[in-house]
């Protein structure tokens, strides 16, 4: 459709730049007594819908654990939020092994429960500064937690997604030309070599350069010659060195895409969810692009028209 009408040719494809960014889960900021409340929730919600019978629900408490948790913590009365703490966990641990001792035997339920039990087995043994793997949401086991090194937002919780667009404006903007999630926080270097082959395939135009920036360092793309970092001088000249100062365009295009799309908070579910919401971001983000621009060439058109059928007044006579 951009093609067709105009809004981009085909010479725009050869120049790309690309970079990640993080596409937030539907998921509230993590604390780890958000994650035992969540736990204790979640299992008991599951226990009343398959009919499961508990000795006691531990709800009320453990809302008020919760809540008193996060008061100590900003009061910094540590001593009082580690009881806290302790509470939660013993309670959580009490209510798997209730769940796990009813359900023995029916092999219908140990299934239905067996990933949420596992679940609330690692939420109640993970530390907050162990190292290696952590669940970060009950419901949604597939949040990671990314540091891009924003003052604003030290840590964002969701996935990693990759964004390649146009390095030169085209005639309707600058069009995002591949958009995928990237499960497991890569290395943004170890993912350049799949951008650029996934691109070439979906546009059938081979990529000349790419623009990227110091996060990029030691990446994998198969002619590394082609790839032009920011702040590099070796190499840099001429039309590149315009081209490589146009790099930070895809910053505004990635807020448009979180401001104006869903890439800013994804409520789809599992890492299908995360893929799909990536990939239609994009596509509504194109879409807004193409239907500014027939709006303008509409608007034109018909101004053309107007001026067209307009009479041209008669002079005035000389007095």
């Amino acid at each position: 459709m951009a093609h067709d009408s105009g809004a981009l040719a085909t010479r725009h494809l050869a120049r790309v730049t690309v970079d990640t960014t993080v596409q937030p889960k539907n998921v509230t900021f993590l604390t780890d007594a958000k994650l035992l409340h969540a736990a204790i929730k979640g299992l008991n919600r599951l226990a009343r819908r398959h009919g499961v019978k508990l000795r006691q629900s531990y709800e009320r408490v453990a809302r008020r654990a919760a809540m008193m948790a996060g008061r100590y913590a900003h009061a910094k009365q540590f001593k009082r939020h580690h009881r806290e703490m302790r509470f939660l966990r013993i309670r959580l641990g009490r209510l798997v092994r209730d769940i796990r001792r009813r359900i023995v035997g029916d092999t219908a339920l140990e299934d239905a429960f067996a990933a949420p039990l596992a679940r609330a087995d690692q939420i109640r043994s993970q530390r907050q500064r162990q190292r290696g793997w952590k669940l970060y949401s009950f419901h949604a086991p597939e949040v990671e937690c990314i540091g891009k090194g924003k003052a604003r937002a030290p840590y964002e919780f969701g996935v990693k997604v990759s964004i390649v667009t146009t390095n030169a404006r085209a005639p309707g903007g600058q069009f995002v030309l591949h958009a995928k999630a990237l499960p497991g926080n890569p290395y943004d270097g170890h993912t350049l070599k799949a951008a650029i082959e996934d691109t070439q395939k979906l546009t059938g135009r081979e990529i000349e350069r790419v623009y990227v920036d110091k996060g990029y360092r030691g990446h994998d793309a198969p002619r590394p010659r082609s790839v032009f970092i920011s702040g590099q001088k070796r190499g840099v000249f001429g039309v590149i060195k315009r081209e490589l100062r146009r790099r930070s365009a895809i910053e505004p295009v990635i807020g448009h895409m979180k401001a104006e799309g869903h890439l800013d908070r994804n409520y789809l579910k599992g890492r299908d969810g995360d893929a799909a919401n990536a990939v239609l971001s994009a596509v509504g983000y194109n879409l807004r692009l193409v239907l500014a621009w027939l709006r303008t060439f509409v608007r034109r058109f018909l101004a053309a028209m107007i001026a067209a059928s307009t009479p041209l007044s008669a002079p005035k006579p000389a007095s």
